[in-house]
């Protein structure tokens, strides 16, 4: 499947894994509160931990294993098993700390139960073969049909702030049910084989060394919500994760091409063709900056107006909160397509596991200072840091195999853009009531603007993408057209 197909595939599938739940968000925030949607972010918090460390890196380093050996079906066959198997036994023994840590706490107690369904869901989590595979549509079917399930769940029986149990169980359950949906693909993917405990030991310290990275990136990802529910309130929380997941809906969009890309660098390492990687991270780097940046200045130019009738009363902060970690989009745009797509697939492990580290660290102790003062505040500004002294640190470590200029050669146009853009939208949104016609208005208007301008640029990436939607919308007319004769005759 083309790089083209997969990348909106699983666009697709990273955008309904946020989507979906955020078209639940004016409705729960309105209904549980900010405390309701603060406990739900908090617990869960503490609940990824023990699917980080259940799942170690696995899911990662399968997505990479899988596609080194997938023209050979026998041992695409025993690289599966042996990698599944080790993960049923590691996230067995995280479940069992994890009921241990059910007896010691107080708080929440029977949310946190209801969490621990998500750590049998990672357990069960075979998406990474199909990643590895390069196989995305798969994943977004399922995902789309048990999702949607969910969301009228939900609606149906979520109706006051006691329901909060009922509102976790269901993402909880929802998560479950559409990681089972992919096995019933499995037995036309991998076949039965004979596994010796070499089989499945030879992944664990691969894996292990995947699980550090990914352990730091945990830290600023998820300790944000732990240690502001410690240090703060749990409304605090609420108003940082809802604009969490704002941000987060321009990154899965971004993002998605690294997820597509790991497996095809990964493939094309393996052969040996350097020059041919060194090609997708260009083209990549300068793709992921062409989104990245417009997100930025649009998310942040209508959030005062969208967050009042959106999240609903009591949600102000969230707009300010927003225009806060806005920047983020970029940073990780860039160290996505640096860390994922170009030194997790050429085996440069420590490398990226410095970065991440660096920028975890300094997420830690920024968190520390700032949230005692500044609450949600403080915490988005730390998120903000840790992100850009990754970005930095990545970029440093590749500065003697990849032109950084010519990465950043582009770039100026989308800022310029971006800023004209940004100005445009906040000055609608000045002129015009808050609500949803006013939102809307901005985001079609700021999207013309900004490629308009890109065209007076002369971005060859912006051209290359209008001649080829001109390219589709074409095709698709004259399918149309030769129906209609067909009909006709």
């Amino acid at each position: 499947m083309s790089i083209a197909k997969n990348y909106f595939y699983n666009a697709v599938y990273q955008i309904i894994n946020l989507l979906i739940p955020l078209i639940t968000v004016p409705y729960i925030s309105r209904v549980l509160g900010s405390n309701g949607v603060g406990i739900n972010a908090y617990t869960n918090s503490i609940t990824q931990y023990f699917i980080l460390f259940g799942t170690l890196g696995i899911a990662l380093y399968g997505n990479r294993a899988i596609a080194y050996v997938r023209d050979d079906r026998t041992k695409l066959s025993r690289t599966f098993w042996g990698i599944f198997i080790l993960k049923i036994i590691t996230t067995s023994l995280t479940y069992v700390i994890f009921l241990c840590f059910l007896q010691i706490t107080d708080q929440y107690k029977g949310i946190f139960l209801i969490q621990s369904i998500l750590i049998l869901a990672a357990a069960l989590d075979i998406s990474w073969l199909f990643m590895g595979l390069e196989d995305f549509k798969k994943t977004v079917v399922r995902n789309l049909i048990v999702r949607i399930i969910g969301v009228i769940c939900i609606y149906v029986f979520v109706k006051t702030p006691i329901d909060l149990w009922k509102y976790v169980f269901i993402l909880s359950v929802s998560q479950l049910l559409g990681q089972l949906t992919l096995w019933f693909y499995l037995p036309k993917t991998v076949q039965k084989v004979k596994l010796k405990w070499r089989d499945v030991t030879k992944h664990f310290i691969p894996s292990i060394s995947l699980f550090f990275p990914q352990m730091a990136i945990q830290i600023y990802v998820v300790l944000n919500k732990t240690m502001l529910g410690y240090f703060s309130k749990t409304e605090e929380v609420g108003f940082f994760d809802n604009a969490d997941k704002i941000v987060k809906i321009a990154l899965s969009i971004v993002t998605a091409m690294g997820i597509v890309m790991l497996p095809r660098v990964s493939h094309t390492f393996a052969r040996g063709d350097m020059r041919k990687v060194k090609e997708y991270i260009y083209q990549s780097f300068e793709f992921a900056s062409y989104l990245s940046i417009p997100m930025m200045f649009g998310i942040a130019g209508i959030a005062k107006g969208f967050t009042p009738w959106f999240f609903g009363p009591g949600f102000e902060k969230t707009g300010l909160l927003i225009c806060v970690i806005s920047p983020i989009i970029v940073f990780i745009a860039w160290s996505n397509v640096i860390g994922q797509q170009y030194l997790m697939p050429i085996g440069k492990v420590r490398e990226f596991t410095t970065s991440v580290l660096a920028g975890a660290i300094v997420n830690f102790f920024l968190n520390l200072f700032l949230i005692r003062y500044y609450q949600s505040v403080g915490t988005a500004i730390a998120t903000l840091i840790a992100e850009l002294v990754v970005t930095f640190v990545q970029l440093w470590f590749i500065r003697h195999d990849i032109r950084v200029i010519k990465l950043l050669s582009s770039a100026w146009k989308y800022i310029v853009s971006g800023i004209i853009m940004y100005s445009s939208i906040h000055f609608i949104g000045l002129v015009l009531h808050n609500g949803v016609k006013t939102t809307v208005i901005q985001v079609f208007s700021g999207i013309i603007i900004y490629v308009m301008l890109l065209v007076l640029f002369k971005s060859n990436l912006n051209m290359k993408l209008l001649l080829l939607i001109v390219g589709k919308l074409r095709i698709k007319s004259n399918k149309l057209s030769h129906r209609d004769l067909d009909e006709r005759e």
